[in-house]
């Protein structure tokens, strides 16, 4: 996926179009997250889909559901929903900055073949 450490830098708008479709994948990923978050509200909780999208958002964001949880099954889903959106963090997080790092790494490696 990304150039090995002989090859060349890659040159600054393949490198912009590489953060573009990182970016589009951690778009995607938190979209199809919050679509199934508010799912989640929406059937186990009862809740309208304003109320959803802001629960799900706020966990997703990492702040926690807005309104009180009344169900077995709505505690029990959030719960497993909040474990899998701090996951999500995580993975986001490594996905938008894995191209950024390995040009900082490639480069380095360059400059050190020169000496």
């Amino acid at each position: 996926m990304y150039e090995h450490r002989r090859q060349p830098l890659l040159s600054f708008p393949a490198f912009v179009r590489r953060m573009v479709r990182h970016a589009l994948a951690v778009m995607a990923l938190m979209a199809a997250s919050l679509l199934m978050g508010m799912g989640g509200y929406v059937y186990f909780e009862h809740l309208g889909w304003l109320d959803a999208f802001l629960n799900a958002a706020m966990l997703l964001g990492g702040m926690g559901p807005l309104a009180p949880l009344t169900t077995p099954g709505g505690k029990l889903f959030a719960g497993l929903y909040a474990l899998y959106a701090g996951m999500v963090f995580l993975v986001g997080v490594g996905v938008l900055f894995a191209p950024a790092l390995h040009r900082m790494l490639h480069h380095f490696h360059l400059a050190e073949g020169r000496d």
